[in-house]
């Protein structure tokens, strides 16, 4: 079966000085001590959590159409549920990694 996270996870990874560890049951991806991406498999669907504030209005919107599928909760947490049939899209991915990276970096 297609892992949908196995990208995000080699993206992840590619940053200047990443750690990977583990958090409860998922994966976590840190930089100077601090995490960056939360991600792994949940209830039968893959799970990713970011850390963001450009993008924070774009997810709170994208929350508010697919509830089931995006989160976006006090702080600077936003979590997306998607599966391999419906993976999260490559570009949305890829930007909200961006961020959280950068936001780590602070």
């Amino acid at each position: 079966m297609n892992d949908p996270t196995e990208a995000i996870r080699l993206k992840a990874s590619q940053y200047p000085n990443v750690d990977e560890g583990t958090s409860c049951t998922q994966s976590s991806f840190k930089t100077g001590g601090k995490a960056f991406l939360f991600i792994g498999e949940q209830g039968g669907r893959y799970k990713a959590m970011f850390k963001l504030k450009e993008s924070r209005a774009q997810a709170e919107n994208l929350a508010e159409k697919a509830p089931e599928d995006y989160q976006a909760g006090s702080g600077v947490w936003v979590t997306a549920r998607f599966s391999s049939e419906k993976p999260l899209p490559k570009s949305l991915w890829q930007k909200w990694l961006d961020e959280s990276y950068a936001l780590s970096q602070k």
